[in-house]
């Protein structure tokens, strides 16, 4: 990505201002003055400024990153991951939900169920998607096509990244709560492989709905939480204001939800995180992905439901 068009978090200003040089320096080369070596030397700078910055992230930096509008989102892993990819609509009960989408596509040459929260990344596409907060008509349309996936033996991948299910009176109306429930069940439930990346925001209900798997993996500078840290500042303190001191206390790490044994593994970002280099983010996943459902190949539906509710009943057990 061009420097000039990268979005800098305010940690990151140092390295913009590196940045900026090189960029000055480049438009001076262009008019025939020598000065490669000059160069060279202030980009080597600032790659070794970026790397230094992204060794020791705070939660909250890594709360930043996470969020980042230029994050690869759903549709940019789907097109690098998926072939025929064919979203479904609707959750045959109220209407269609376009913060999730769901569908069937192949992935290396293998028929799979897809789902994910869907972000958008203009102003007309992350309205039209709702932020990536999903309504209860979207959880159900994942049950609908888990369902479906079951029925036709196909295993499940899901992509997390939303703050959180849609607070909304008319998704509250609609039944929220029993939606998350269900779509939580679901996964449950399932007797054939299921696998779940959080790629930015895991937040809430919202994305534990769609992430009960056999193997959930996390990018390592995602974020994984039961309520964001803007909200539990507000709980907390009733200050919404500090939600860095929130952020700081949370274990909302990757690092930390590897720890806790609530995740199975990393996913090693590009220096600078997943917006630097998306698509060498993508390829990492799907190697990641391919490698999360053959280790479930062999197992039949019995023990994959087994080994996935054990999976959960073991989270916080093994820490004592």
């Amino acid at each position: 990505m061009p420097d000039q068009m990268r979005s800098y978090l305010d940690f990151e200003k140092p390295v913009a201002e590196l940045d900026s040089k090189v960029d000055e320096l480049r438009t001076l080369a262009a008019s025939g003055t020598d000065i490669a070596e000059e160069i060279g030397r202030i980009e080597d700078k600032a790659a070794q400024a970026l790397a230094d910055l992204y060794l020791n992230l705070t939660p909250w930096q890594k709360t930043l990153v996470a969020r980042h509008p230029q994050r690869p989102h759903f549709n940019d892993f789907i097109k690098g991951l998926i072939t025929e990819f064919t979203p479904l609509a609707g959750d045959r009960k109220f209407g269609e939900d376009e913060a999730l989408v769901a569908g069937f596509g192949r992935f290396r040459g293998e028929a799979i169920c897809v789902m994910g929260q869907e972000k958008g990344d203009s102003t007309e596409s992350r309205i039209k998607h709702n932020f990536g907060m999903a309504r209860p008509e979207g959880y159900r349309k994942c049950v609908r096509l888990m369902e479906m996936a079951e029925r036709f033996g196909l295993p499940v991948l899901s992509l997390a990244d939303s703050a959180g299910a849609y607070p909304g009176i008319g998704a509250e109306e609609r039944g929220q709560a029993e939606a998350i429930a269900r779509s939580t069940d679901a996964c449950m439930a399932l007797t054939v492989p299921n696998v779940a990346i959080i790629t930015g925001e895991g937040m809430s209900g919202g994305a534990i709905a769609i992430t009960t798997a056999n193997k959930v993996l996390m990018l390592e500078h995602a974020i994984y939480s039961v309520i964001s840290p803007e909200a539990a500042s507000s709980i907390l303190w009733r200050d919404g204001s500090k939600a860095q001191e929130a952020a700081n206390n949370m274990k909302i790490t990757a690092q930390d939800m590897l720890r806790f044994g609530v995740i199975d593994s990393i996913l090693k970002e590009p220096v600078g995180g997943a917006h630097r280099d998306p698509a060498a983010m993508i390829a990492t996943t799907g190697d990641a992905i391919a490698k999360a459902f053959d280790e479930l190949r062999g197992l039949d539906g019995d023990a994959i439901r087994k080994q996935r509710r054990q999976k959960f009943l073991d989270i916080g057990r093994k820490l004592g």
